[in-house]
């Protein structure tokens, strides 16, 4: 009889902050961002690992999150669009790029920060 894959316990560190995740090990990580954590900056555009808009740093390295198992994240440090403002109150200059000249990250060309 066939058995489904029970959730898992992950944790790692998401724009500073430690955090413990749970999902299904092949989970997206994409959808465990954006479900569990409410980072809804990070998009789903193609969901095939060709657009850039599910972009998110693990350990520096810029990745699809799209493509990334939840799983692969235990003890890594994982940084969002969120994760880039300087402070609180202070916005990184690619952020308030955005937010005057009207830019969207669709991810075709803007996929990386």
């Amino acid at each position: 009889m066939f058995q489904a894959p029970e959730k898992t316990t992950i944790n790692c560190a998401v724009n500073g902050k430690l955090q413990t995740l749970h999902g299904f090990p092949m989970e997206r990580l994409l959808d465990v961002l954006r479900e569990q954590l409410h980072l809804t900056g990070t998009k789903e555009g193609c969901g095939e690992g060709e657009c850039g808009a599910c972009s998110v740093m693990i350990d520096g390295a810029i990745v699809n999150s799209c493509l990334v198992p939840v799983a692969q994240v235990a003890g890594c440090s994982i940084k969002t669009i969120e994760g880039v403002a300087l402070g609180d109150d202070q916005l990184h200059e690619v952020q308030q790029a955005f937010i005057e000249c009207g830019g969207a990250q669709c991810g075709i060309c803007t996929p990386e920060w």
